[in-house]
Parts: structure tokens; sequence; C-alpha cells
């Protein structure tokens, strides 16, 4: 089948290089959006004069059909016989209705195409994305709510450092799916703007109504320079830059769950459905999905990696390299929508296992910092304070005991300013308490972190209804 731009060539497209050039076995997800985009450039075309009512009529009515039938999966995505989705739309569409169709392409490019495709693509799967990291905030909130009394170490260098809870430590990971959330918001801004019309790259001399098809496909207003309409890519990589960032996050929570659920701190247990086990040891349960959360992370960055590679050296407007930004694309949003299906149901099934969460604080000194704040409180200054603690760590590591287990004697032989109270003042239980300073460990403070993820569902939702 002859290109549709075969007009200024007396050969035909050498086999390979067609393979080569095509880009239909993988843009052909972008059917829905091209179709979307060519619907509200011909409904323009004809309030502007510029194609008859009649015409548009039958280009709408043949636009539609193809839509079903590439629902239904009815076409096949050739090759052979279409260089891209763009010309795919465009050559069925001459196909079923004739003149009409070779009107459609009136006043635009598929760089314009293409770019238009590519926004509406991108904004469709920001908000799916950012739907599913609100279900997984949902998810840990509910699960902190459950373990604000559940004490646990705090961790820094991986030692056990200070008494939190389990709730504290999942609502540092909202606080990060927070930030998530806005900054895809923040790349829906970014990209609320429409190339359509922008041609090739100088526009074009009918006379278009820009305004008017950004209104139509929900965009604020028209890119403002048809070259940087037809060129910019900056969205994507934007985007690729959030999953990125969000796929860190998810990453090292998934570092967690895989620690938490060893033997070696068993302060979890996954559910059997998300485990997986060994062919050769068959005590095995391994957490093959953060597993996969960790690993598949670093193909993310790869697609982000990709996109500013193909980006950095290509000089205006249009070239080619470009093509190479769906893949990375569409490859980043399938992995990271994976990941986000899988880990809110693994979370929301695990075993909390509250007791040895406790006993890796008992035994791990975690109140030391609380026994020097004891004796800083009760007038020492604090680096001896500090010292004298350090001092009394050392001799329960020897003897195999806790600071809780030292007699009110053996610790007044250190300073007078022991007393009964000492006792109080390092249990785990009240040394977390204490921290109730906003933005700490102390369930009062927990309790406020959890409201404040509420409150920031709930204005979620209350936009996504409005």
């Amino acid at each position: 089948m002859a290109k549709l731009w075969a007009g200024r060539f007396s050969k035909t497209t050498d086999e390979t290089v067609n393979d080569f050039n095509s880009s239909i076995p993988f843009d052909n997800r972008l059917y829905p959006q091209d179709i979307e985009g060519s619907l509200a450039h011909s409904e323009m075309l004809a309030r502007q004069g510029i194609i008859t009512a009649a015409d548009r009529d039958q280009i709408h009515s043949g636009l539609k059909e193809i839509l079903q039938s590439m629902d239904a999966g009815e076409v096949e995505f050739d090759p052979a016989q279409y260089e891209d989705i763009h010309m795919c739309v465009e050559q069925l569409l001459t196909e079923r209705i004739g003149q009409a169709g070779k009107r459609l392409h009136t006043g635009r490019s598929r760089n314009d195409q293409v770019a238009l495709d590519m926004r509406l693509y991108v904004r469709q799967e920001i908000l799916e994305v950012r739907d599913q990291v609100l279900h997984l905030i949902e998810v840990l909130t509910d699960v902190a709510e459950k373990n604000t009394a559940t004490i646990m170490p705090g961790y820094t260098h991986l030692q056990r450092a200070q008494p939190v809870t389990f709730a504290y430590v999942l609502l540092a990971y909202v606080s990060m799916l927070k930030r998530d959330v806005r900054r895809l918001e923040n790349t829906l801004d970014v990209l609320d703007e429409c190339p359509l019309g922008s041609g090739a790259l100088a526009g074009t001399t009918y006379d278009l109504d820009r305004h008017f098809t950004a209104e139509v496909l929900g965009f604020s207003q028209p890119c403002a320079n048809a070259m940087d309409g037809v060129s910019d890519r900056d969205y994507c990589l934007e985007f690729l830059s959030d999953l990125s960032i969000l796929m860190m996050h998810l990453s090292r929570l998934s570092e967690e769950v895989i620690s938490w659920c060893s033997w070696e701190f068993k302060f979890i247990e996954l559910d059997d459905a998300f485990s997986t086990g060994s062919s050769i040891m068959p005590q095995k349960k391994n957490p093959d999905i953060c597993e996969l959360i960790r690993g598949k992370t670093g193909r993310v960055y790869g697609d982000l990696m990709t996109l500013l590679t193909v980006m950095k050296g290509l000089p205006l407007a249009y070239d080619k390299d470009m093509q190479e930004d769906k893949e990375c694309v569409f490859d980043a949003i399938d992995t990271v929508t994976m990941c986000l299906k899988v880990l809110p149901d693994m979370l929301s099934t695990m075993t909390v296992l509250t007791e040895n969460m406790a006993a890796a604080g008992r035994k791990g000194f975690i109140n030391a910092t609380d026994c020097a704040d004891y004796l800083t409180k009760k007038g020492m200054p604090f680096r001896d304070a500090y010292k004298l603690t350090g001092g009394l760590v050392a001799r329960c590591i020897q003897e195999g005991r806790t600071l809780e287990q030292l007699t009110l004697k053996e610790l007044r032989v250190e300073s007078e300013l022991f007393d009964e109270s000492f006792y109080e003042a390092v249990d785990l239980l009240n040394a977390v308490k204490r921290r109730n300073t906003f933005g700490g460990p102390a369930p009062e403070q927990t309790e406020k972190q959890i409201a404040m993820a509420r409150d920031f569902l709930q204005e979620h939702r209350k936009q996504d209804e409005s």
C-alpha cells in the first residue's frame, strides 16, 4: 500500500527500513486519543468553514466506527500496512468514507497530532496513577490507625536507635506518597496546553480556531509557540521523573517489608497469597513481590534516562528521535501500575507481630536517650548524662541485661539523681508518649497525622466529584 506521503518519492520503502521506521507496533495504544483529537479537529474545521458540515458528519461517523472496531480488537496493526497510528486511522477512514476522509488532515501535521495524542494519553495516565497512589495511602493509613500503640525500634544506620510505633513508620511513607500525588498534579498543570494546530512547526495558513480545539479537548489554552508545541516533551520527562521518585518510595517500603518479614526481624508475616516458596527448600516463604518492586525501580529509572538522553541534543523542531518517547513512557506506566495494583492488598493482609516488635525494642537499648534525658532534666549536664548512660549500656551488654533490669541500688552508685521514677522514664511506651512534639511518634501525634491523611484523601475525592 502506498504511503500517504509517497507523492515525493519514486521508489517504495525498503522492507527493512519500513520495519525500522514503523511505530504502529507500540503507538497503536494511542488510538483513542488519536480519534479524540481528530473528532475535535474536524469539528473545528467545519465551524471555520474549511470543510463542509456534510464532510464533518461523515468523518465523525467514520471515526466512531473505527473506534468501535479498534475497541473490539478487529483492526490488525500491521507495520506492512500502517506506518503509525495516525496514518492507520486516516487510511481506514478514507477506505470507509471516501473523499471526505482525505480532508481530515487539512491544517494539521503528524507532528502536532502525535504531540496532542501523547499529552492526552499522559494526562489520562497521571490521573490513573494518582488514584492508585491515593488508594495505597488509604491502606497504609488504615494499618497505621490499628497500630498507634505498637512499639518497635526506630533505626538509623540500620541500628536500633529510639522507640517509635509501627504507625509512625507507616505514616512516614504516607508523607512520601502525598508528595508523589502533588508532583503528579503539578505535571498535570505543566501539560495543560494544547499543541493541536501547531502544524509541522510553523502553524498553518488556514484560519484555525486553536482556542476552540483546546477547550473541546479539556486544555486551558493552546501552546503559545507552535515550534515548541510540536517539539516539547518536558511533560513526559516530568511524568517519568514523578514515576521514578514514586518507585523509589515503593522500593524503600519494599526493602522494609523484606527485612521485617525475615526471621532476623520477624516483625510481620505476609499472607500466603502474597508470598512464594522455594523449589528445593520447603521452609521458605519469600517476599518476591517486594523484591520485584525493588528491582523494577531500576527499570523505571532507565526509562527516564532514555528519554533525557533522546532529548538532550535535538535541534528544533520535530525530529524522528522523538518517536522513542513512547516506549519508555508506556513501559514506565505499565511497570508502576503493576506495582501499585499488588502492593496495597499485600499490606492490608499482612499480620503485624506486635510482641516481636516490642521485644526487639527492649533488647536494643533504644531508651538510652531517655535515660540521658532523665538525668539532664534532674540537673546533670547533657554530656555528662550521655557519658554515664553509655557506661550503663556497656555494662548491661557485658552482663546480658537491659537498663530496666538494673537495680536502683546499682544505679545510685553511678549517680544520686536516680530514684524510682527512672523506671517509668525508660518504659518504652512512656518514652514514645513523651515524644509529643508536632510530627513525633506519640500516639496523640500519629492520630493527628492519620487525620491529616484522611483529610488529604477526602479533599481529593471532592475534587474528583466536582
